[in-house]
């Protein structure tokens, strides 16, 4: 397999979200290995339609940049122009693509697509944005020669709801190194190992309300990262929190250095997420030796493992356990050094990398059985 293409992402090297960090490493893991990677941008330098960034080929297609139809406009120009080239296989992210695979399945390029979370069940989409989600995934049930889950869980809600197997390939992050630097905190005014932390976009299925009430009802330094759509009930209290000094609101932190540091020196790491499947946060917050407590759902368990780490979804249940911890540092540090390990032992990004390479040749022979 030498020539893969990579539809969907916002393109490469995208920071923005959890497909682009995905797309960043595959495609320049892949590269690495002589593979010819092309990857659809939503961007474009200087009027360009294709280029080399890194040794990875970049190709711009047309579509309306607007939170309603960039996902499907540019999907669908991605799947047309890819559709005239002599790709030996394609990776799509996205559900809503599903919809485009047929240009691919007509010139007879294997296809296999990421499935991610359950995104028609999503509270910041409204009803016809989650049909259409909905719709998306139907079509990549019936379309991809192989749907690729990163959680156990996600697969066999996709197995129970569309009667489709996926193979398994986690999300990934890095193991950092324990003696991480504190500059970049310490510039916040904030003191390693004495503050609390959540990292979330500001949508109803990451529960930040939750973990505010939390927070408030204990003792400690509170800090919050992630931003939403704008002046939402959530991101009003979290000013009024942020101005009377209850809470430290950051905001979008899109500084990766910055963000490894908060979550290798708080002394608690809370994740409230709800939906989706293996959620990139959570991985690089146990990579970076964070004590994670999460809550009480398949998908953060099948993650985190281990009972002592989950509270329910009631304040009550998360004020005892974050009392729990604080009193109790060896519990702390034995959760860092377990998040760490499992990380490094199901979670490189070597593996993931691999494991999508797996998919692909999987999906190529398929492909090449039914065509």
């Amino acid at each position: 397999m030498n020539r893969i293409a990579i539809l969907g992402s916002r393109g490469f090297p995208s920071t923005y979200g959890g497909y682009e960090t995905l797309v960043r490493h595959l495609a320049r893991a892949w590269v690495a290995r002589g593979i010819e990677v092309t990857v659809y941008c939503r961007e474009r330098p200087a009027g360009k339609r294709a280029w080399i960034e890194e040794g990875v080929r970049c190709r711009w297609t047309p579509g309306i940049e607007s939170v309603s139809a960039s996902t499907l406009s540019f999907g669908l120009t991605n799947h047309l122009d890819a559709s005239f080239r002599d790709f030996d296989a394609a990776l799509v992210v996205n559900v809503a693509n599903g919809y485009f695979l047929p240009f691919l399945n007509m010139r007879g390029i294997p296809v296999a697509i990421n499935t991610d979370g359950i995104e028609w069940e999503r509270g910041k989409w409204g009803t016809v944005a989650r049909k259409v989600f909905r719709n998306g995934a139907v079509a990549s049930a019936r379309f991809a020669d192989v749907l690729i889950a990163d959680s156990v869980v996600i697969a066999e809600i996709w197995r129970d709801t569309f009667g489709v197997d996926s193979e398994f390939v986690p999300y990934g992050a890095p193991v950092l190194d324990e003696d991480l630097p504190t500059d970049r905190i310490e510039a916040l005014r904030l003191e390693p190992g004495d503050y609390r932390l959540v990292v979330a976009r500001m949508v109803p299925e990451n529960n930040v309300d939750l973990s505010l009430d939390g927070m408030l009802e204990t003792d400690g330094v509170n800090v919050v990262v992630g931003a939403g759509k704008g002046d939402t009930p959530l991101e009003r209290r979290l000013a009024d929190l942020d101005r009377s000094g209850k809470v430290r609101w950051l905001g979008h932190v899109a500084d990766q250095e910055l963000l490894d540091q908060l979550w290798a020196h708080c002394s608690l790491y809370l994740h409230g997420h709800s939906v989706g499947g293996t959620n990139p946060s959570l991985l690089q917050a146990m990579g970076a030796g964070a004590p994670v407590i999460a809550l009480d759902t398949p998908f953060n368990r099948e993650v985190v493992g281990n009972d002592q780490q989950f509270y329910g979804g009631s304040p009550d249940s998360l004020i005892e356990l974050i009392r729990k911890a604080q009193d109790d540092p060896g519990l702390r540090d034995e959760w860092r050094r377990r998040g760490r390990e499992v990380v490094a032992s199901r979670y490189s990004w070597a593996g993931v990398s691999q494991g999508y390479l797996d998919a692909l040749a999987l999906a190529a022979e398929r492909n090449q059985r039914t065509g």
